[in-house]
């Protein structure tokens, strides 16, 4: 087990190290200069050696990736190109948000796809397990963006029940943040639910004929019983993985609500860098977002190891 554990450890380590490397090497080979977007491009040779100098452009690269990425566990991003100004403090704030609605979706998706799936498996050949199979390719089938768009006109412009878009803190007011809150966390949650409801629907149908299983029945238990009390954890190994991947889809997808929505997240931060060419801004972004996708993933290849430790000499 403790092998297993450090040799993950190692991977995750190794695996973050060459993302950066990646991440830092490919902002230097795109086309443009810092200073020239600063300056514009009709600055003389003279003011873009000096911007370029107050940057650190022109130091060696090795020192420039360094100076950044040493920086990054400290919660230091550096100074934005553009502004001027430091990066770290908008930067955590817009992914407090983004954090905040991917939680709360990934919450939603999994309280209504592990007890559905499960019901849809047992109930399989009922009328009310191949409705919820039905339901789940619906669910599937609709982006993420026209969820968003289609809650909002029916239940902020017709109804006027929510608001249609917009961010409220939940230090303003928490009734407020959690009426903004509803709509982009249902439109992000709803595909996601849709398609673990499937994977669970699966993993339960896969273990529901099992000797240990029949076992269980013959003891007195009812299926739903015996699924409950034997069945989930066995079913919870690739519940597990496509939940990891799902939580990573959301973090992704999460960009695409904040523009439906206009919420300040850390989707709509990284657009607006990439249109202002803020490539230090854009490159400390990307970084963070391949740190979470890849502590997602750590995690959950932990998580195997600790739900079925037999996994440990074969992942």
């Amino acid at each position: 087990m403790i092998r297993a554990v450090a040799g993950r450890i190692a991977r995750f380590l190794v695996t973050l190290f060459i993302t950066s490397v990646l991440i830092f090497a490919f902002m230097r080979i795109l086309p443009g200069d810092p200073a020239e977007v600063v300056l514009g491009t009709g600055a003389t040779e003279e003011a873009l050696a000096q911007t370029r100098a107050e940057f650190g452009l022109d130091r060696p690269l090795i020192v420039q990736y360094w100076e950044w990425i040493s920086g990054i566990p400290f919660g230091d991003f550096g100074v934005s190109f553009i502004t001027g100004q430091d990066i770290s403090p908008v930067v955590l704030d817009r992914l407090s948000v983004s954090l905040i609605l991917v939680s709360c979706a990934m919450v939603l998706a999994l309280f209504i796809a592990i007890p559905l799936g499960s019901w849809a498996a047992v109930r399989h050949n009922r009328p009310d397990g191949i409705a919820i199979s039905a339901s789940t390719q619906f669910g599937i089938a609709i982006p993420n963006f026209l969820a968003g768009m289609l809650l909002v006109a029916v239940f902020a412009l017709a109804l006027g029940w929510l608001p249609a878009n917009s961010w409220m803190p939940p230090t303003y007011d928490p009734l407020e943040f959690l009426r903004h809150l509803i709509l982009p966390v249902v439109a992000l949650a709803a595909v996601q639910a849709a398609i673990m409801t499937r994977y669970v629907r699966t993993a339960v149908l896969e273990i529901l004929g099992d000797d240990w299983m029949r076992t269980a029945r013959a003891k007195g238990l009812s299926r739903f019983q015996a699924l409950v009390r034997h069945g989930l954890r066995n079913a919870a190994l690739p519940a597990l993985t496509v939940s990891g991947i799902q939580l990573t889809t959301l973090v992704t997808g999460a960009v695409v609500i904040e523009q439906v929505f206009v919420i300040p997240g850390i989707g709509s931060e990284l657009l607006d860098a990439v249109a202002n060419r803020d490539h230090l801004t854009v490159q400390s972004i990307v970084m963070l977002l391949a740190l979470i996708t890849l502590t997602i993933n750590f995690v959950v290849d932990l998580l195997y190891v600790v739900l079925d430790p037999r996994t440990a000499a074969t992942r």
